[in-house]
C-alpha cells in the first residue's frame, strides 16, 4: 500500500476524478512517535577503520498524514542531545561538551519538515530543516512505509524506516585528531538512521 499516490501523466477528460484509495485516506491524522518502540541514530568511521554506532535515547515528535492529498502531510522531530549513547560512557561525555554538540547551550537537535514526496514503491522522500547547534540546513531523508496496523492496546500505528548521509562539519560540528599513519580520528561523513513507529491522535467526540 503506497502512502504518497503518483500523478497520472495524462490529460484529464471533463468526467475523469483522482482516485482515492480509502485505506489511505483512513491514515489521515495527527500521530505522536512513540518513543519507547522507535530508534533515531547514527554511524559514523572512526580512525579511518571501523564504525562507531550511538542513538539518541529521549526523542519525540509529532507526524501530519494526509491519506487524501500526501503533500500537505509533515513531520516534526526534537531529540535530547543529552541522551546520545554510543556505549562508552568517556566517548558520550566528549560528544555532548563543547568540542561536539554542546549540550548545555544548544541541548535539542530539531527537524522540521517543508516537503515529502514519492520515489517509487513504498519508497519516500522527506525534506526539511534540521538544527544543530545554532544551525539550520536543508535535510533529505529517503524513508520506507513500512505501512499501518493496530496494535494490541487498539492503537493505530504507521511505520518509517530510512537515513540520510550528512557532513557533520556543515553543522559545525568540526573537532578532530590527526592519526600517525595518516587521515583523521573521526570522519566528516556521518549516517543518520530512523526507525519510526507512531501512534495515531484519537479523534475528540464531536
Amino acid at each position: 500500500m503506497a502512502l504518497f499516490t503518483r500523478k497520472s501523466t495524462a490529460a484529464p477528460t471533463v468526467t475523469e476524478a483522482p482516485a482515492v484509495d480509502p485505506a489511505l485516506t483512513a491514515l489521515t491524522g495527527t500521530y505522536t512517535i512513540d518513543p519507547s518502540h522507535s530508534s533515531i541514530g547514527f554511524t559514523v568511521r572512526h580512525a579511518m577503520v571501523t564504525n562507531v554506532r550511538g542513538s539518541f535515547g529521549e526523542h519525540e515528535g509529532t507526524l501530519v498524514v494526509d491519506g487524501t492529498d500526501p503533500a500537505n502531510s509533515s513531520a516534526s522531530i526534537d531529540v535530547k542531545i543529552a541522551s546520545i549513547d554510543t556505549g562508552i560512557a568517556d566517548r558520550d561525555g566528549h560528544l555532548v561538551s563543547g568540542d561536539f554538540f554542546d549540550a548545555e547551550k544548544f541541548p535539542h537537535m530539531t527537524f522540521r519538515s517543508t516537503r515529502a514526496e514519492q520515489l517509487g514503491g513504498e519508497a519516500y522522500r522527506i525534506t526539511g530543516d534540521l538544527t544543530i547547534k545554532d544551525v539550520t540546513r536543508p535535510l533529505a531523508i529517503d524513508l520506507e512505509f513500512n505501512g499501518s496496523a493496530t496494535d494490541v492496546y487498539g492503537n493505530e500505528r504507521v511505520g518509517f524506516e530510512g537515513s540520510a548521509d550528512i557532513l557533520r562539519s556543515d553543522w559545525g560540528l568540526t573537532w578532530n585528531a590527526a592519526l600517525e599513519t595518516g587521515g583523521v580520528m573521526v570522519s566528516d561523513k556521518v549516517k543518520l538512521t530512523f526507525d519510526i513507529s507512531a501512534i495515531k491522535a484519537a479523534v475528540p467526540a464531536a
